[in-house]
Protein backbone atom coordinates (compact mmCIF):
# COMPACT_ATOMS: atom_id res chain seq x y z
CA UNK A 1 0.00 0.00 0.00
CA UNK A 2 1.69 3.32 -1.07
CA UNK A 3 1.36 6.51 1.27
CA UNK A 4 -1.12 7.99 -0.31
CA UNK A 5 -3.68 5.00 0.30
CA UNK A 6 -2.34 4.36 3.50
CA UNK A 7 -3.17 8.24 4.43
CA UNK A 8 -6.75 7.60 2.88
CA UNK A 9 -7.27 5.04 5.70
CA UNK A 10 -5.73 6.84 8.37
CA UNK A 11 -7.30 8.89 10.98
CA UNK A 12 -5.31 10.84 13.84
CA UNK A 13 -5.54 12.01 17.38
CA UNK A 14 -4.20 13.32 20.16
CA UNK A 15 -1.95 11.48 22.44
CA UNK A 16 0.02 7.74 22.72
CA UNK A 17 -1.79 4.63 21.52
CA UNK A 18 -3.94 3.52 24.46
CA UNK A 19 -5.42 6.65 24.85
CA UNK A 20 -9.00 7.31 25.24
CA UNK A 21 -9.10 9.23 21.76
CA UNK A 22 -7.59 6.00 20.50
CA UNK A 23 -10.40 4.09 21.51
CA UNK A 24 -12.92 6.43 20.16
CA UNK A 25 -11.02 6.33 16.79
CA UNK A 26 -11.16 1.80 17.07
CA UNK A 27 -14.80 2.46 17.59
CA UNK A 28 -15.75 5.17 14.71
CA UNK A 29 -13.14 3.65 12.06
CA UNK A 30 -12.53 -0.07 12.86
CA UNK A 31 -10.82 -1.04 9.47
CA UNK A 32 -8.39 2.25 9.56
CA UNK A 33 -4.29 2.73 10.73
CA UNK A 34 -4.22 5.30 13.48
CA UNK A 35 -1.90 8.32 13.79
CA UNK A 36 -0.99 9.29 17.34
CA UNK A 37 -0.03 12.95 17.29
CA UNK A 38 1.87 15.24 20.32
CA UNK A 39 -0.57 17.93 20.42
CA UNK A 40 -4.25 18.85 18.84
CA UNK A 41 -2.69 21.27 16.43
CA UNK A 42 -0.41 18.43 15.14
CA UNK A 43 -3.33 16.39 14.30
CA UNK A 44 -5.38 19.12 12.77
CA UNK A 45 -1.88 18.97 10.53
CA UNK A 46 -1.90 16.04 10.20
CA UNK A 47 -4.95 16.01 7.90
CA UNK A 48 -4.52 19.73 6.92
CA UNK A 49 -1.05 17.95 4.91
CA UNK A 50 -2.99 14.76 4.20
CA UNK A 51 -1.30 12.50 6.02
CA UNK A 52 -4.43 11.32 7.29
CA UNK A 53 -8.06 11.56 6.17
CA UNK A 54 -9.55 12.32 9.55
CA UNK A 55 -8.90 13.55 12.94
CA UNK A 56 -10.58 12.60 16.01
CA UNK A 57 -10.73 15.17 18.89
CA UNK A 58 -12.19 15.63 22.23
CA UNK A 59 -14.35 18.28 22.60
CA UNK A 60 -16.63 17.90 26.08
CA UNK A 61 -16.86 15.50 29.10
CA UNK A 62 -19.79 15.16 30.96
CA UNK A 63 -17.81 15.29 34.16
CA UNK A 64 -14.55 17.58 33.52
CA UNK A 65 -16.42 20.16 31.06
CA UNK A 66 -15.13 21.23 27.98
CA UNK A 67 -11.35 20.11 26.56
CA UNK A 68 -9.17 23.04 26.59
CA UNK A 69 -7.99 24.13 23.80
CA UNK A 70 -10.26 22.34 21.01
CA UNK A 71 -12.88 25.22 21.07
CA UNK A 72 -10.11 27.82 20.22
CA UNK A 73 -8.41 25.33 17.47
CA UNK A 74 -11.78 24.76 15.83
CA UNK A 75 -12.82 27.80 13.80
CA UNK A 76 -9.22 28.48 12.53
CA UNK A 77 -7.58 25.04 11.81
CA UNK A 78 -9.04 24.52 8.60
CA UNK A 79 -10.74 21.38 8.72
CA UNK A 80 -14.91 20.59 9.05
CA UNK A 81 -16.54 18.61 11.26
CA UNK A 82 -18.13 15.58 9.36
CA UNK A 83 -19.21 13.60 12.60
CA UNK A 84 -19.58 13.03 16.14
CA UNK A 85 -19.38 10.10 18.61
CA UNK A 86 -19.85 9.94 22.49
CA UNK A 87 -17.77 7.10 23.96
CA UNK A 88 -18.77 6.10 27.33
CA UNK A 89 -15.64 6.73 29.37
CA UNK A 90 -14.46 3.55 31.96
CA UNK A 91 -11.73 4.03 34.10
CA UNK A 92 -10.04 0.75 34.97
CA UNK A 93 -6.71 0.28 37.38
CA UNK A 94 -3.80 -1.16 35.91
CA UNK A 95 -0.73 -2.49 37.16
CA UNK A 96 2.14 -4.84 36.40
CA UNK A 97 1.54 -8.44 35.75
CA UNK A 98 1.50 -10.37 38.88
CA UNK A 99 0.71 -7.05 41.29
CA UNK A 100 -2.56 -6.92 43.17
CA UNK A 101 -4.64 -4.14 44.19
CA UNK A 102 -3.32 -4.22 47.92
CA UNK A 103 0.24 -3.70 46.70
CA UNK A 104 -0.52 -0.56 44.86
CA UNK A 105 0.53 2.76 46.95
CA UNK A 106 0.75 5.64 44.18
CA UNK A 107 -1.37 5.72 40.95
CA UNK A 108 -0.82 7.73 37.91
CA UNK A 109 -3.20 9.36 35.48
CA UNK A 110 -4.42 12.85 33.65
CA UNK A 111 -5.56 15.22 36.13
CA UNK A 112 -8.90 14.63 35.01
CA UNK A 113 -9.05 11.01 35.08
CA UNK A 114 -7.71 11.33 39.06
CA UNK A 115 -10.32 13.98 39.78
CA UNK A 116 -13.24 11.10 38.22
CA UNK A 117 -11.79 8.39 40.16
CA UNK A 118 -11.63 10.43 43.62
CA UNK A 119 -13.90 8.05 45.94
CA UNK A 120 -12.11 4.77 44.26
CA UNK A 121 -8.46 6.65 45.08
CA UNK A 122 -9.65 7.71 48.83
CA UNK A 123 -11.06 4.75 49.96
CA UNK A 124 -7.89 3.00 49.19
CA UNK A 125 -5.68 5.12 50.64
CA UNK A 126 -3.65 5.77 47.36
CA UNK A 127 -1.43 9.00 46.43
CA UNK A 128 -1.97 10.36 43.23
CA UNK A 129 0.74 11.56 40.51
CA UNK A 130 -0.56 13.71 37.45
CA UNK A 131 1.12 13.05 34.04
CA UNK A 132 0.47 14.35 30.58
CA UNK A 133 -2.32 11.27 29.46
CA UNK A 134 -3.96 8.44 30.82
CA UNK A 135 -1.86 5.88 28.25
CA UNK A 136 1.62 7.49 29.12
CA UNK A 137 0.47 7.00 32.81
CA UNK A 138 -0.03 3.23 31.34
CA UNK A 139 3.62 3.38 29.64
CA UNK A 140 5.20 4.40 32.46
CA UNK A 141 3.95 2.31 35.04
CA UNK A 142 4.85 -0.88 32.27
CA UNK A 143 8.37 0.52 32.00
CA UNK A 144 9.13 0.50 35.27
CA UNK A 145 7.49 -2.46 36.59
CA UNK A 146 7.33 -1.77 40.52
CA UNK A 147 3.80 -3.24 41.77
CA UNK A 148 3.60 -0.12 43.64
CA UNK A 149 2.82 2.21 40.85
CA UNK A 150 -0.78 1.77 39.01
CA UNK A 151 -2.46 3.56 36.34
CA UNK A 152 -5.90 5.14 35.78
CA UNK A 153 -6.62 4.45 31.98
CA UNK A 154 -8.35 2.35 29.21
CA UNK A 155 -8.43 -1.08 28.95
CA UNK A 156 -6.74 -0.88 26.12
CA UNK A 157 -3.79 1.07 27.84
CA UNK A 158 -3.60 -2.41 29.40
CA UNK A 159 -3.59 -4.78 26.24
CA UNK A 160 -1.01 -2.41 24.68
CA UNK A 161 1.22 -1.77 27.24
CA UNK A 162 0.88 -5.50 28.84
CA UNK A 163 -0.85 -4.80 32.16
CA UNK A 164 -3.10 -6.51 34.25
CA UNK A 165 -6.57 -5.37 35.56
CA UNK A 166 -6.44 -4.73 39.10
CA UNK A 167 -9.90 -3.21 39.63
CA UNK A 168 -12.16 -2.48 36.70
CA UNK A 169 -14.58 0.86 36.22
CA UNK A 170 -13.45 2.63 39.27
CA UNK A 171 -14.92 6.01 37.97
CA UNK A 172 -17.22 7.63 40.15
CA UNK A 173 -19.67 9.01 37.73
CA UNK A 174 -21.95 6.21 35.51
CA UNK A 175 -22.38 9.10 32.94
CA UNK A 176 -19.30 9.51 32.27
CA UNK A 177 -18.90 10.63 28.59
CA UNK A 178 -16.64 12.44 26.30
CA UNK A 179 -18.03 13.64 23.42
CA UNK A 180 -15.46 13.39 20.48
CA UNK A 181 -15.30 15.21 16.67
CA UNK A 182 -14.59 14.03 13.37
CA UNK A 183 -12.64 16.35 11.46
CA UNK A 184 -11.81 16.24 7.58
CA UNK A 185 -10.65 18.55 4.84
CA UNK A 186 -13.45 18.96 3.22
CA UNK A 187 -17.32 19.47 4.18
CA UNK A 188 -19.13 16.21 3.86
CA UNK A 189 -23.33 17.72 4.19
CA UNK A 190 -25.74 15.05 4.66
CA UNK A 191 -28.82 15.40 2.75
CA UNK A 192 -31.25 17.45 4.75
CA UNK A 193 -33.83 15.10 4.89
CA UNK A 194 -31.46 12.06 6.03
CA UNK A 195 -32.51 12.28 9.33
CA UNK A 196 -31.35 13.88 12.88
CA UNK A 197 -28.51 16.28 11.99
CA UNK A 198 -26.58 18.77 14.05
CA UNK A 199 -24.78 21.67 12.62
CA UNK A 200 -21.85 23.76 14.21
CA UNK A 201 -21.03 27.39 13.94
CA UNK A 202 -19.18 30.24 15.02
CA UNK A 203 -20.36 34.06 15.41
CA UNK A 204 -19.32 37.18 17.10
CA UNK A 205 -21.49 39.99 18.36
CA UNK A 206 -21.13 43.26 19.31
CA UNK A 207 -20.60 44.52 23.10
CA UNK A 208 -23.62 46.25 23.17
CA UNK A 209 -26.89 45.86 25.59
CA UNK A 210 -28.77 42.56 24.27
CA UNK A 211 -26.86 42.15 21.26
CA UNK A 212 -26.69 38.26 22.03
CA UNK A 213 -30.39 37.87 22.91
CA UNK A 214 -31.17 39.59 19.59
CA UNK A 215 -29.05 37.22 17.51
CA UNK A 216 -30.26 34.00 19.20
CA UNK A 217 -34.23 35.06 18.64
CA UNK A 218 -34.34 33.67 15.83
CA UNK A 219 -33.84 30.48 16.74
CA UNK A 220 -36.50 30.04 19.21
CA UNK A 221 -39.33 31.76 17.28
CA UNK A 222 -38.27 29.59 14.75
CA UNK A 223 -38.17 26.31 17.01
CA UNK A 224 -34.55 25.47 16.48
CA UNK A 225 -32.74 23.19 19.38
CA UNK A 226 -29.54 24.87 20.58
CA UNK A 227 -27.74 22.07 22.41
CA UNK A 228 -24.75 24.16 23.07
CA UNK A 229 -23.69 28.01 23.31
CA UNK A 230 -20.21 28.46 24.62
CA UNK A 231 -18.54 32.09 24.44
CA UNK A 232 -14.60 33.64 24.05
CA UNK A 233 -13.41 37.41 23.90
CA UNK A 234 -11.02 38.70 21.75
CA UNK A 235 -8.00 40.69 22.61
CA UNK A 236 -9.63 43.60 23.52
CA UNK A 237 -12.64 42.33 25.10
CA UNK A 238 -14.80 44.20 23.29
CA UNK A 239 -16.61 41.81 21.23
CA UNK A 240 -17.56 38.07 22.35
CA UNK A 241 -17.45 34.84 20.07
CA UNK A 242 -19.59 32.51 20.18
CA UNK A 243 -19.31 28.62 19.51
CA UNK A 244 -22.52 27.19 19.16
CA UNK A 245 -24.56 23.56 18.00
CA UNK A 246 -27.92 23.67 16.77
CA UNK A 247 -30.27 20.54 15.73
CA UNK A 248 -31.19 20.69 12.42
CA UNK A 249 -29.94 21.30 8.76
CA UNK A 250 -29.37 24.73 6.98
CA UNK A 251 -31.33 23.91 3.86
CA UNK A 252 -34.05 23.42 6.22
CA UNK A 253 -36.58 26.01 6.42
CA UNK A 254 -36.96 27.18 10.59
CA UNK A 255 -32.75 26.36 10.10
CA UNK A 256 -32.55 28.87 7.05
CA UNK A 257 -34.91 31.45 8.90
CA UNK A 258 -33.04 31.34 11.95
CA UNK A 259 -29.64 31.95 10.55
CA UNK A 260 -31.20 34.85 8.55
CA UNK A 261 -31.92 36.41 11.82
CA UNK A 262 -29.02 35.97 13.09
CA UNK A 263 -26.89 37.36 10.55
CA UNK A 264 -28.54 40.40 11.01
CA UNK A 265 -27.64 40.97 14.69
CA UNK A 266 -24.20 39.06 14.48
CA UNK A 267 -20.87 39.23 12.02
CA UNK A 268 -18.59 36.95 10.99
CA UNK A 269 -21.05 33.75 10.81
CA UNK A 270 -19.07 30.67 9.73
CA UNK A 271 -20.73 27.18 9.79
CA UNK A 272 -17.79 24.67 11.07
CA UNK A 273 -19.75 21.56 10.13
CA UNK A 274 -23.02 20.19 9.37
CA UNK A 275 -23.22 16.50 10.31
CA UNK A 276 -25.30 13.13 11.13
CA UNK A 277 -26.55 13.46 14.97
CA UNK A 278 -24.89 10.55 17.01
CA UNK A 279 -27.82 7.96 17.90
CA UNK A 280 -26.42 8.48 21.59
CA UNK A 281 -28.66 11.88 21.38
CA UNK A 282 -31.73 9.68 21.29
CA UNK A 283 -31.23 7.17 23.40
CA UNK A 284 -29.99 9.33 26.22
CA UNK A 285 -33.59 11.47 25.57
CA UNK A 286 -35.49 8.07 26.04
CA UNK A 287 -36.91 7.10 28.98
CA UNK A 288 -35.23 3.78 28.78
CA UNK A 289 -33.38 2.30 31.84
CA UNK A 290 -29.60 3.43 32.52
CA UNK A 291 -28.52 -0.23 32.77
CA UNK A 292 -30.26 -1.07 29.43
CA UNK A 293 -28.44 1.99 27.62
CA UNK A 294 -24.89 0.77 29.19
CA UNK A 295 -25.41 -2.92 28.15
CA UNK A 296 -26.11 -1.45 24.57
CA UNK A 297 -22.89 0.56 24.32
CA UNK A 298 -20.68 -2.36 26.34
CA UNK A 299 -18.15 -1.62 28.75
CA UNK A 300 -14.42 -1.08 27.47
Amino acid sequence: MGSVERAARTVAFQGLPGAYSHLACRRIFPDFEVLPCDSFEDVFAAVRQGLARHAVIPVDNTVAGRVADVHHLLPRGGLHIVGEHFLRVNHHLLGVPGASLEQVEVVLSHVHALGQCRRFIRRHGLRTRVVADTAGAAKEVAERGDPKLAAIASKLAAEIYGLDVLASDVEDAEHNTTRFLVLAREPRYPPPDAGPVVTTFVFRVRNVPAALYKALGGFATNGVNMTKLESYIDGSFTQAQFYADIMGHPEQERVRLAFEELRFFAHHVEILGVYPADPFRERVGSDRPAAEEEAEQGRE
